[in-house]
């Protein structure tokens, strides 16, 4: 055992006996998310840095938490691979802890899977300072809990992560992005008159432009022969490469125009809903500007006030989804709304109330981070 994963486990002993908070913390990449009030003595994993073995054949890469996820799609890159669930970098320093803990997925989400489809196995300290591995380095090792998926958007209430499996893939042969001027309601249709079809979609975006219209962008990646047929049959303008690439790395990360218009409306804030995505046009609060619809329709960001709310989480449920506060700006109070919905199930909230006593008796790890109460 290294000096650096000791010098955590100590602190996490000392925390644990004195029962003073902690606040776990990488590259601070995500302190924004919900605008949560961070609590506690800061804990520094960046030391816990360094790719421990990528085996390219075996498409297996085992990772310390506090490396740079930057560090890691480079290692991948060299060798024709990558992280297909596009994890969000949204700032320098990111690492592949902070990725795990927040288990958000970028623009290629809705085909290719989330960040918790490609965790294999992982190693943690839980409140007990105890140092814990679970699952493995290949997809078929886990007999009863996946606990290694548990954690993966826990947003380290549960431990602190020191070492991460995942799988990864190689980087598809082919790739075209088109490019569609039409309305939402369009879009939608069109989106789900492809996705019945064998076609290699990977990802999509629409924003909303004036008068109600707008521009719709598909992704397509796949073998040669299947990405040039999907070109010829879907239509549209194909976009030159380097600068379609640009347009997705700006969705994934948050800074198309469409987010920094954000900045000019201070009391608004970021909202995700999560739909299915045969879902509609939603029917949003008056005054909300159209929204940027992601994952084939499944995943709707809107620009409301805080207010609007209570709205549009009735909306979402009225078409069998949910609501999220995903960013909010320091002088809003966001204590009474909540980042996230309440737990409505009893049985839900026990299961809850139960890891988090397995895990974290003590309640040390990131309080807040969760909403009231964690």
């Amino acid at each position: 055992m290294d000096s650096a994963l000791r010098q955590i486990i100590d602190r996490v002993r000392d925390s644990a006996e004195r029962q003073a908070p902690l606040c776990i913390r990488g590259g601070g990449t995500k302190d924004f998310h919900g605008a949560a009030v961070l609590q506690g003595e800061r804990l520094d994993t960046t030391a816990l840095s360094g790719i421990v073995n990528h085996e390219p054949s075996e498409l297996v890469a085992t990772v310390r938490a506090g490396t740079p996820l930057a560090e890691l799609e480079a290692a991948l890159a060299a060798h024709g691979q990558c992280l297909p669930f596009e994890p969000p970098h949204f700032a320098p320093g990111s690492t592949v802890g902070g990725m795990v803990a927040a288990g958000l997925s970028g623009p290629a989400r809705a085909s290719v899977g989330a960040v918790r489809d490609y965790v294999l196995g992982l190693e943690l300290i839980n409140g007990r300072a105890e140092l814990l591995r679970f699952g493995g380095q290949v997809m078929k090792n886990v007999a009863g809990y996946d606990v290694s998926r548990l954690m993966v958007g826990a947003w380290g209430t549960l431990g602190v992560l020191t070492e991460v499996s995942l799988k990864v893939l190689p980087v598809p042969p082919a790739e075209a992005t088109l490019r569609f001027e039409c309305n939402p309601a369009d879009a939608l249709r069109r989106l789900q008159a492809w996705g019945g079809q064998p076609l290699p979609l990977n990802a999509s975006r629409w924003e909303g432009g004036a008068g109600g219209t707008g521009t719709l962008w598909v992704r397509l990646r796949g073998a040669v022969a299947a990405v040039e047929a999907a070109c010829r049959s879907m239509g549209g303008e194909c976009l030159d490469a380097a600068a379609a690439a640009t347009g997705w790395q700006a969705c994934r990360d948050q800074a198309l125009p469409w987010f920094a218009a954000r900045a000019e409306r201070p009391d608004h804030a970021l909202w995700r809903l999560s739909v299915p995505a045969a879902a509609p046009v939603l029917a949003l609060p008056a005054g909300v500007a159209p929204p940027l619809i992601e994952w084939h329709g499944a995943l709707r960001w809107v620009q409301a006030p805080l207010d609007a709310g209570a709205a549009l989480r009735e909306t979402a449920h009225a078409v069998g989804g949910s609501a999220s506060l995903f960013i909010a700006s320091e002088a809003m109070d966001t204590r009474a709304m909540g980042r996230f919905e309440p737990i409505s199930q009893k049985a839900l909230a026990q299961i809850h109330s139960r890891l988090q006593q397995a895990f974290d008796p003590a309640g040390i790890f990131n309080p807040g981070r969760m909403g009231p109460g964690r």
